[in-house]
């Protein structure tokens, strides 16, 4: 008796043949639940994972700029300040700038008949005050355009040159050389001024406008470039007049003409 090989094990087909059609169809796929167009979540993305902690944008305030606005709004203010100051100043009154020098003194307000006249004469003459600040005077005055004078001026040329508005510069005779230097920069080549020594100072250095005197004894004090400003020009009682054209000679006034 012949014995037969076993052919090879059949596998039962899991495709199914459409009844209709006879074609096979592949075995459905067990849904997901995803839904179309969604990603499936990745493991491991559970309880145990720990939060991405966000990043921090500055929300303070930005103190920097801050700062500069805050300068420069003060320097504005400063500045208008200044400026409202400064006009203030500029606006006021020559008098109130006088009268707020220390150590000036106003012979106006003393309403002396020695220095308030404006009189004319010829001759020596006498005056209330030394060096004078006003009074009756030669009818030449002395010439005052920043003319420095290494010798005493007359007087009665002097006195005129104060009417027409001119500061007049005087210093003990034997002052410093250095000083005198520094008094000469202040006057020399500026019209409506004038300088000289003259003799029995009892100060080093003495200023004259018209009916006013400051008498200090250094050269560099800060008082004198302000008695200059608020001073010259403004003191004059004969605004307009020129101070060219005077004596230019220094030393006593000649006597009077006899018959005069």
């Amino acid at each position: 008796m012949s014995m037969s090989t076993p052919g090879p094990e059949r596998v039962p087909s899991t495709v199914k043949v459409d009844k209709t059609s006879g074609q096979g169809k592949p075995p459905a796929q067990k849904s997901t639940g995803a839904k179309p167009g969604n990603r499936p979540q990745a493991k491991g993305g559970g309880k145990g994972r720990k939060p991405v902690t966000p990043v921090k944008v500055n929300g303070g305030r930005p103190w920097g700029p801050i700062a500069l606005i805050g300068v420069v709004a003060l320097l504005a203010v400063g500045i208008i300040g200044y400026g409202v100051y400064a006009s203030r100043k500029s606006s006021e009154p020559w008098t109130d700038k006088a009268a707020a020098i220390d150590g000036i003194v106003n012979y106006r307000v003393q309403k002396n008949p020695a220095i308030d006249s404006q009189e004319h004469k010829d001759g020596p003459l006498t005056y209330a005050t030394n060096p004078p600040v006003g009074g009756a005077h030669n009818a030449v005055w002395q010439n005052c355009m920043g003319d420095v004078y290494a010798q005493p001026v007359a007087n009665e040329h002097a006195v005129h040159s104060l009417e027409h508005g001119a500061v007049w510069v005087t210093y003990k005779q034997g002052l410093a050389a250095d000083q005198v230097s520094e008094l000469q920069k202040k006057v020399k080549g500026r019209d409506f001024m004038l300088m000289s020594p003259i003799a029995g100072l009892d100060r080093n250095i003495s200023l004259q406008a018209w009916g006013y005197q400051l008498k200090l004894d250094k050269a560099d004090d800060k008082r004198i470039d302000d008695f200059i400003k608020a001073l010259r020009l403004n003191a004059a009682l004969e605004p307009g007049a020129p101070c060219s054209g005077g004596n230019t000679t220094t030393g006593p006034v000649q006597p009077a003409a006899a018959g005069k």
